[in-house]
């Protein structure tokens, strides 16, 4: 099992020594999230700062500028170790899968990229890539930090089968029958038995499936942001506009392929048999 870097275990260590016993799990939990979301909330910050400072007539356009935003953190992260080379190789995974449907999705009009930028392929700004690869940044950074177990996990190929029809999924509604209603039942058929173990201080657990709709709240809270300082617009949407609250049915689906995608490095984490730890609560 990957372990936390010396660098956040040493933050560990300084926060547990100063912290009240009696909140000291939840401080931690909350403080394990937000370091494990680090790459996202930077993205996140630097949306906001520059759909307020940016301006038109400035010598780069905001989309480049966000791009060699994106590949200094992620130089840096891999630099400081808060994130592994093998991880980063995901993360690069997570680049190319992220733009060719970014690509296919403008092509059918499902959002625009409605800003200038000379770094883009196929109209989609690169920078739009670090947007997906936040999220298996975060993947793989919580599975380390909270020393995190998926138990009992079904067949590998099971779950590999079941990420590759979420994925072809997106790109072959717009031609065929949408079948994500089925995706979500097999979601739950595939992961109602596994459950998320992960651990501060002591070990603590929730059913995948739950896991997967609180986190797509998150990103759908995240997705508001990026609208809202016009990285990106669905079709017909203005921007102030609030995103649907459909988007989380699309975003809970995708988090089934990032995690995939992550278990690619990070397979130990996974357990067939039941997992069962001393002093574990729900």
């Amino acid at each position: 099992m990957a372990q936390p870097t010396s660098l956040e275990r040493r933050l560990g260590d300084w926060l547990r020594a100063r912290l009240p016993h009696g909140v000291t799990e939840l401080v931690m939990f909350t403080v394990k999230m937000g370091w494990a979301s680090l790459f996202g909330g930077l993205l996140l910050i630097a949306m906001l700062v520059t759909h307020s400072l940016w301006q038109a007539d400035w010598p780069i356009a905001r989309y480049d500028a966000l791009l060699l935003y994106a590949l200094a953190l992620q130089l840096l992260f891999l630099f400081f170790r808060l994130e592994t080379l093998s991880e980063a190789k995901v993360i690069l995974l997570f680049h190319l899968t992220g733009t060719i449907m970014e690509i296919f999705k403008l092509h059918m009009g499902s959002w625009d990229y409605p800003g200038a930028g000379l770094i883009k392929i196929g109209g989609v700004p690169l920078f739009s890539g670090f947007m997906y690869a936040s999220v298996g940044s975060f993947m793989a950074r919580a599975i380390r930090l909270f020393d995190m177990r998926f138990a009992p996990y079904p067949p590998y190929w099971a779950s590999l089968l079941f990420a590759g029809a979420i994925y072809m999924n997106f790109f072959t509604h717009h031609f065929g029958p949408d079948i994500r209603i089925g995706l979500f039942a097999a979601s739950l058929i595939l992961y109602a038995r596994t459950r998320v173990w992960y651990r501060i201080g002591q070990w603590h657990w929730m059913p995948m499936p739950v896991a997967g709709v609180l986190s797509a709240f998150f990103l759908w809270i995240a997705e508001n942001i990026g609208t809202a300082t016009k990285i990106w617009l669905y079709n017909g949407q203005m921007a102030g506009d609030m995103v649907g609250f459909s988007k989380m049915g699309s975003w809970y689906l995708l988090l089934y392929v990032s995690f995939v995608t992550v278990t690619l490095v990070q397979r130990d984490a996974l357990d067939p048999q039941q997992f069962t730890p001393d002093h574990a609560r729900p």
